[in-house]
Order: C-alpha cells, then sequence, then structure tokens
C-alpha cells in the first residue's frame, strides 16, 4: 500500500475515500494513537491516476463533490482499516492539544483573567521602552506581549486559530518545531512593530499568521507531510491583513503580522521535504 495523505478529520478523510472509490481507487483509512487519520492507496500501481486527485483535494477540501460522493457510498461512519474510532468532544480535544499549545492556551487565559482584576500585568509583560534592553535580564520581554490580549474579542479569536494551527504542527512536526515558531515569530515581528508604534502593543496575532503561512505552504510543498491548509482560509488571512494596512480595522499590530506571516513562509520553505513524524 501507499501512503496518500495524513488528516486530523476523520470524517473528512472518509469523504475523500469516498471520492476515490468512485474513481475506482480503492483505499483505506488507519487511526494513530494521537488521532491522525492516514489515507492509503491499496494498489501503489494507480499512484499515477491517483495524484492528481489527492492534489486537487489539497486545493480543495471543502469542496462539494467530496461529501457527494459520501452520500452515494452510503457511509455514516468512518471506516477504519485497525484501531479505534475517535471518542468524545473533550477526549478529541484533549488529544489534539500538545504541551508547548496547552501551556500558551493556559497562559494567555490566566494573563487575560488576571488583567481584569486591577493587577498591572500589562506594565508587567508589555515590550521594552528600549531595544537595548533586551541584551539583560528584560529579554524575555521581547516575547510576552503574545501572551497580552486586551478585549475578549481578541483573546478568542487569537486562541481559537492558535489552537487549531498549533494543533496541526505540534502533532505533525513536534513539539520543537512548534516552540521555535512560537519564539521566532514573537521576537522578530514584535521588534519590527516595536520601531514603528511603540511598545503597548500585544496579542498572539502575530504567531497565528506564522502558523497559517506555515501550514498553507508546506501544504503546498509537501502534500504528503500531513498539514495543509485550503487556499481560500489563506486569501482570508492576507486580505485581513490588507486592511489592516489600510486602517479599515483600527489600531492593529500590522508589522507584527506581517513579519509573523514572512516567518512561516521562510520556515515552510526550510522544512519542505519533511514528512510527517
Amino acid at each position: 500500500m501507499k501512503r496518500l495523505l495524513v488528516l486530523d478529520d476523520p470524517r473528512r478523510a472518509q469523504s475523500l475515500v469516498d471520492y476515490l472509490t468512485d474513481l475506482g481507487l480503492k483505499c483505506e483509512l488507519t487511526l494513530d494513537d494521537q488521532h491522525n487519520v492516514t489515507v492509503w492507496l491499496v494498489d501503489e500501481a494507480q499512484w499515477p491516476k491517483a495524484e492528481p486527485e489527492i492534489k486537487r483535494f489539497i486545493a480543495e477540501p471543502l469542496h462539494p463533490r467530496y461529501q457527494a460522493a459520501a452520500w452515494r457510498q452510503g457511509n455514516t461512519d468512518v471506516q477504519f482499516t485497525k484501531g479505534a474510532s475517535p471518542s468524545g468532544l473533550l477526549s478529541n480535544f484533549l488529544a489534539r492539544t500538545g504541551p508547548v499549545n496547552m501551556l500558551i492556551l493556559v497562559a494567555c487565559l490566566l494573563i487575560y483573567g488576571l488583567s481584569q482584576v486591577d493587577l498591572p500585568v500589562v506594565q508587567w509583560l508589555s515590550f521594552v521602552p528600549q531595544l537595548s534592553l533586551l541584551l539583560g535580564a528584560d529579554i524575555w520581554r521581547g516575547f510576552t506581549p503574545a501572551l497580552l490580549h486586551f478585549s475578549l474579542m481578541h483573546l478568542v479569536f487569537n486562541l481559537f486559530w492558535w489552537w487549531y494551527l498549533a494543533s496541526m504542527v505540534e502533532r505533525q512536526r513536534g513539539h520543537g518545531k512548534l516552540l521555535l515558531l512560537l519564539l521566532v515569530a514573537s521576537l522578530l515581528p514584535n521588534i519590527m512593530q516595536f520601531l514603528v508604534s511603540g511598545p503597548y502593543f500585544g496579542g498572539l496575532s502575530g504567531v497565528v499568521y506564522a502558523l497559517l503561512a506555515y501550514v498553507w505552504l508546506s501544504g503546498r510543498l509537501n502534500p504528503a507531510g500531513g498539514i495543509s491548509l485550503p487556499d481560500g482560509m489563506a486569501v482570508i488571512m492576507v486580505v485581513w491583513l490588507v486592511l489592516g494596512f489600510a486602517g479599515v480595522l483600527g489600531p492593529v499590530a500590522n508589522l507584527a503580522h506581517l513579519g509573523g506571516g514572512v516567518i512561516g513562509l521562510i520556515q515552510a520553505w526550510l522544512d519542505r521535504t519533511k514528512a510527517v513524524r
């Protein structure tokens, strides 16, 4: 058998298998302990026929053709060749949330909560007033603005995207890769933002842009690598970036977003030959 793709959504994987079955390509699904679903092509000789379909799925994973195939096949459950089916919502969430992912989720929630009870959290964690201070004991303040959020909507929006994207990266590329992207996409974009707006900014948005760019380009450069995003999702985030620079969204850390996106693209290019863990 030949591995075609690794996904984190069992039903989406089943829809792909149903569609490939309609084309005469027999496939099977397996589920590992981290709830990653692998799509296998039973007859490797059919790879030339399967390859363009896999590329098309990666580009348009939500296209109606796949759901239509599932209806034609009449499948109501995901059919795994071996292993167990995914469990409840909470266990699924915990299974997808690695230690680095969870640490940042908890830290952001805790810091936001403390900021609502009149503790001077912003003063403690904001960027340094002078860049030279990053060379001393305050180097950690180059990172901590990423943990600050100034409204509940700001917090919820960033944490959802952080969790969704970081889950993919941590499972398929490891804790170290996610931590590297987190630190680099915090420090360098924060420095860029400081140079144009001063030290009062915050949020995980720059890191989110880095992860989004990393996951999207990784899927394009290495379709079998286990992580990908639809092109439409990347377009939406680019439009959001343009609107920010145009001033439509109000005061936004635009350079942090741009810097994070560039860092994600560069890291994806460096990792373009890496396979799933």
